[in-house]
């Protein structure tokens, strides 16, 4: 008996030093540490940087937003103070932020940058500020805020017994668009622009009338006498659709002055440093369903417009005027990635950075240097500096370093193939952390939303941690994505679904080539628009083992009434009133009797842009031709599942177990969930 433990020493050895050198992978848990960075701010001095740090409270069940600040070169980096959206002001020797206060909800706060840091709130109104900008000799901060109008019919009623308890008054609805996801029924009334003293005091209202003002943010003029915005201050303008104009409003007056007049849409609106140009963005009308916006510059009495970036084809975004008035920097999604560029006023356009990442650039110091947020295949969300003349990445943070150290994430490799009308379609395939190219894998096919969106390169933790969990994950840009230009953009006009399923379908085949894919193990999933692309996948075929359809919309005919808006009646070339064909040639609930797919269903229960009729229309008919089906109703979720941490952690969770559940077994059943 001793000799045969002896003999098995040496076997031993070899298994712990087996184990020892076995890479850690993602598991679930560390979601709850995961940790999140936007908005980087420079101090006007350049020598410090504020920026935004989330972080999950776990007991409570959300996600926190703190203020941070270091030196200008990532170093002393320390809490400063529970908010968000902070903004310095114009001298350097105060913030003003976004946080809970007294009174209701979000308020502004100034806090003092001297050693003694004194706090003070600046508001107490009732309803959430937004779009805080500190006027150019620091004593003001503009914001825009909803001002209520009141709907009461004058009706009369018998007198209520004393002690009574009737039900509570009905909601009188009279507006064209009176919900909204996230938020839930709207409130009656109109977004205006206010001014308040930045030591406090009572905020003033500046704009007026019934529409809404400022909405894709304000801009101050240097001499402080005037607020650019977007509007569109014309009758019966929540009927209009892809329309706004430029306004300025004088702070000391109110008088508002339009400054473009066109057919289409004109938004976001910047001033530049001396006074003499606005910069925006626009686009003539279209019924496209998605066109690239281009960047104009206009005199600042509203004349001399020219358009500047008419040979991109991208839709800038992040405008930035350079310190000396000649141009405006800005960021570009291309292809899967996010750089910054430069167009001159005469339309010259070069690029400032290069690299496979997306990079969001949000401030500007005036000599010379960026702030901003990157993240790439590996590397989660960071605040990072370049300059402009040498335009290296820096890295100032990694909130994400104590999670990751140690953990072998999977290979992210990018994909190209053709695919039907001989369109090139962009992909790209993550791999297990052990991955063996002579193993058999299941692969899952992840859909993006919108359906004018655009997957990137950016760090997923979803994706790793179902590679990690042993599959080929696959995902890819078909058509009517973004990043790509208009015409692929608009590709879909009328035909989603369509030709889109085509593309998704070469791409599984493109994988499927490589030689490591068991093609009895594929599965698909996708949320929103995914969700659409999903339920009509499984409708057209049957090779996934199971899928996962998320907040989808299954009936167009029903959707398009009861959604949180009324935009998507444009998607269609007839109102369904008129001719509702294409509405139910386009519906994947059309498809349910070809169904064979095992298909989970998940929406939140208070879903108001997919609304959880829809899932319910889609799970009934599944259930009743007896398709393999689950619906999981998400409580306190508007559309998505997981904005609360927990409900996030389920998703992963009900995803993996539903698709080891009706995996076929035979050479590679995914891995149970750990």
């Amino acid at each position: 008996m001793r000799k045969g433990w002896l003999w098995s020493v040496p076997v031993l050895l070899l298994a712990l030093a087996a184990v020892a050198q076995a890479p850690r992978k993602l598991t679930l848990d560390l979601y709850l540490e995961y940790e999140t960075v936007s908005d980087p701010r420079i101090s006007p001095d350049g020598n410090s940087i504020l920026f935004t740090r989330q972080w999950i409270d776990k007991l409570n069940d959300r996600r926190v937003n703190d203020l941070w600040i270091m030196n200008a070169d990532g170093t002393r980096m320390r809490f400063l103070v529970r908010g968000s959206g902070a903004r310095w002001s114009p001298d350097g020797t105060r913030i003003a932020y976004l946080a809970q206060g007294e009174g209701r909800g979000t308020q502004i706060f100034v806090r003092y940058m001297d050693p003694e840091g004194a706090t003070l709130q600046v508001t107490r109104v009732d309803r959430t500020p937004s779009n805080l900008t500190w006027s150019p000799d620091g004593r003001y901060l503009a914001f825009t805020m909803l001002v209520p109008r009141r709907t009461n019919w004058p009706i009369k009623l018998p007198p209520r017994p004393e002690g009574a308890r009737w039900t509570e008054e009905p909601r009188i609805v009279e507006e064209l668009v009176y919900r909204r996801d996230g938020i839930g029924f709207l409130e009656p009334g109109y977004t205006h622009i206010f001014l308040v003293p930045a030591t406090g005091g009572t905020p003033r209202q500046i704009t007026s009338g019934d529409w809404h003002h400022g909405q894709g943010g304000i801009s101050w003029t240097p001499d402080g006498r005037e607020i650019l915005f977007s509007s569109l201050r014309e009758p019966e303008a929540e009927y209009a659709w892809r329309e706004s104009e430029i306004y300025a409003v004088n702070v000391e007056t109110g008088a508002i002055r339009q400054l473009t007049r066109r057919k289409g849409p004109d938004y976001n609106p910047v001033v530049s440093p001396n006074g003499r140009y606005v910069a925006y963005l626009g686009y003539d009308w279209t019924d496209d369903t998605w066109v690239d916006a281009r960047l104009y510059v206009m005199d600042i009495d509203g004349s001399n417009v020219r358009e500047l970036t008419a040979s991109l084809d991208r839709t800038p975004q992040n405008l930035i005027w350079a310190p000396d008035n000649s141009g405006i920097y800005f960021t570009v999604d291309d292809r899967g990635t996010r750089n910054l560029y430069f167009v001159s006023l005469r339309g010259e356009i070069r690029q400032i950075t290069r690299g496979t990442h997306m990079l969001t650039v949000t401030d500007m110091h005036p000599s010379g240097w960026f702030v901003g947020v990157y993240t790439s295949y590996h590397r989660p969300p960071d605040v990072v500096r370049f300059a402009l003349r040498q335009p290296e990445i820096q890295f100032l943070t990694a909130v994400n370093e104590d999670i990751l150290q140690g953990i072998q994430l999977g290979e992210v490799e990018e994909i190209w193939y053709t695919s039907t009308d001989n369109f090139r379609i962009q992909g790209w395939i993550i791999k297990p952390p052990d991955f063996d190219p002579g193993k058999k894998y299941p692969l899952i096919l992840v859909i993006h939303g919108g359906p004018h969106a655009m997957y990137s390169v950016a760090f997923n933790f979803a994706w790793q941690l179902h590679a990690a969990e042993g599959y080929v994950v696959l995902y890819t840009n078909p058509r009517g994505s973004t990043g790509y230009g208009s015409a692929f953009g608009n590709a879909i006009k009328y035909a989603y679904p369509g030709k889109d399923y085509d593309d998704l379908m070469h791409g599984v085949d493109e994988v499927i080539r490589r030689g490591y894919i068991d093609e009895q193990n594929l599965f698909v999933y996708g949320g929103s628009g995914g969700g659409v692309l999903t339920s009509w996948i499984i409708g057209h075929t049957d090779r996934f083992a199971a899928a996962a359809v998320l907040y989808p919309v299954t009936n167009w005919l029903s959707f398009v009434g009861t959604t949180d808006g009324v935009s998507w009646y444009r998607n269609f070339q007839k109102l369904p009133w008129e001719d509702p064909s294409e509405h139910l040639r386009r519906s994947p609930l059309m498809y349910v009797g070809n169904v064979k797919t095992p298909t989970l269903l998940m929406t939140g229960v208070n879903d108001l842009r997919t609304p959880i009729s829809q899932t319910e229309e889609y799970y009934q008919a599944l259930k009743l031709r007896k398709v393999p089906t689950a619906m999981i109703r998400f409580n306190e979720e508007f559309h998505g599942t997981g904005s609360k941490p927990s409900n996030w952690l389920r998703t992963q969770a009900y995803l993996h177990y539903w698709f080891q559940k009706w995996a076929r077994k035979g050479a590679s059943a995914p891995s149970s969930s750990r």
